[in-house]
């Protein structure tokens, strides 16, 4: 079993590779890996990321079959389905780490920062939810920096975004909360 720090630090170094156009998994690699991971599994980070398809978290981490336990949702909120996602990795797996991804020009943040709650009245009830999920850390911003342009709207409110997803999961479940106390799991955020 590693730590969360360990399991932070290859995520972290995963993503310098990712970032400087290194691959450390490669195919045929990963075709012996699955054939390991038939009848188990034991993934050191769980990512709930958002669903764009510019942000795969094996690609961005650097990282193979096996390695993460990945949740996408549009706009990386937390709803009951995510959090007993992670509840679940972090229970039978003893994941160590949890990795809150959001991303630049998310298109559900920016649905929120164009669409207040009431303008979605009427579509999706779906999609309602996640602008509605979205929208609080909008207006904190908006309260935060009073005229702020559309632009950095969006940019500040991603970074809130993840923060307020962050705090969530740290305290909104007795089953996460004892293993943050406890120093076995993490929860960190990431853009």
């Amino acid at each position: 079993m590693i730590t969360p720090e360990e399991a932070l630090r290859r995520l972290q170094a995963g993503n310098q590779r990712f970032l400087s156009g290194l691959r450390g998994h490669e195919l045929e690699r990963e075709h012996s890996r699955r054939m390991e991971l038939v009848d188990e599994q034991a993934p050191f980070a769980i990512v709930l990321g958002c669903s764009d398809s510019r942000v795969p978290a094996e690609m961005v981490f650097d990282q193979g079959l096996g390695d993460l336990f990945v949740i996408r949702v549009a706009g990386n909120i937390v709803a009951p389905s995510q959090i007993g996602s992670i509840e679940f990795a972090a229970d039978r797996y003893g994941t160590p780490l949890v990795v809150v991804l959001g991303h630049s020009q998310c298109g559900a943040v920016m649905a929120s920062v164009d669409h207040p709650p009431e303008s979605v009245e009427g579509q999706s009830p779906n999609l309602g939810f996640i602008v509605k999920n979205i929208r609080p850390c909008v207006d904190a911003v908006l309260q935060a920096h009073p005229g702020i342009g559309r632009q950095e709207l969006i940019e500040r409110t991603v970074r809130e975004n993840i923060r307020a997803t962050v705090d969530t999961l740290k305290c909104s479940t007795k089953e996460l909360e004892p293993l943050v106390r406890q120093q076995r799991l993490r929860i960190v955020g990431a853009e």
